[in-house]
């Protein structure tokens, strides 16, 4: 999660699961990566903003599962506090949109009630205020 002035950073997903949906951006580690350099090194290609991981604040399981009840995704999630450090917010690589989105605005996109409800914990667990809040 990167917040700048009471805005957070979302884009929007290129490819399943959630294709279409904002979201936090992030994606796979690659071999010999660490989670924080694959966070630092998916936030500027989707984004092309550079971030400094701050806080680990969750880990997470995402799974997916088609109509029968297998398994179609299972992802481990490592959700963390950034700092901005530079850039401007630009989709890029398989993000098809990225943007500042108002924290007391996030009904404005089309976000998973899942990841709203998550950003909104984090929020009250790290005490994030929104401004004049």
């Amino acid at each position: 999660m990167i917040i700048r002035r009471g805005r957070i950073l979302l884009t929007v997903r290129g490819k399943p699961p959630s294709e279409g949906m904002w979201g936090l951006p992030g994606g796979a580690v690659e071999v010999g990566e660490t989670v924080e350099e694959a966070l630092v090194r998916e936030v500027r290609e989707e984004t092309e903003l550079a971030i400094r991981p701050m806080k680990l604040v969750a880990v997470l399981d995402s799974v997916n599962r088609d109509d029968e009840g297998r398994v179609k995704y299972h992802y481990v999630l490592f959700e963390y506090l950034c700092e901005y450090l530079s850039g401007e917010a630009h989709a890029s690589s398989d993000a098809l949109d990225a943007c500042w989105v108002p924290l007391d605005e996030l009904d404005s996109v089309q976000i998973m009630p899942t990841t709203k409800r998550f950003i909104q914990k984090i929020m009250k667990q790290e005490k994030i205020n929104l401004p004049n809040g």
